[in-house]
């Protein structure tokens, strides 16, 4: 059925995480450059800063949440058919927020036939 990548990016740089303005243009491009395609997406900016953004698409969902105060992104990519466009994302969004520490977790979402 698909992918689900879990991943935790420690030591990003607080700048990048702080504010939608510059958080939505990065991932938008990263949403785009991996091959996901978007139905809908929704950003909200906490105060004094830190943002939850999450992209409905059409394989399943991409979600990040950061707490810049503790220089800190928890990411959920989940797709469904091909690993390729959710992989790419991960690799992406390792190139752009450079982490100093990732904790990454991969589960295979199948369907377990004849089961109820």
């Amino acid at each position: 059925m698909g992918i689900h990548i879990i991943a935790e990016f420690r030591g990003v740089d607080p700048s990048k995480i702080s504010r939608v303005e510059v958080l939505r243009p990065i991932l938008d491009s990263i949403v785009a450059k991996s091959g996901l395609h978007v139905v809908s997406s929704s950003f909200h900016q906490f105060q004094p800063y830190g943002v939850s953004a999450i992209y409905l698409l059409s394989e399943s969902h991409f979600s990040v949440h950061t707490w810049p105060e503790y220089r800190y992104m928890a990411l959920d990519i989940f797709t469904c058919g091909d690993d390729e466009p959710a992989l790419k994302a991960f690799q992406l969004l390792l190139e752009e927020f450079k982490p100093e520490a990732v904790e990454k977790r991969i589960i295979r979402r199948d369907i377990f036939v004849g089961e109820n």
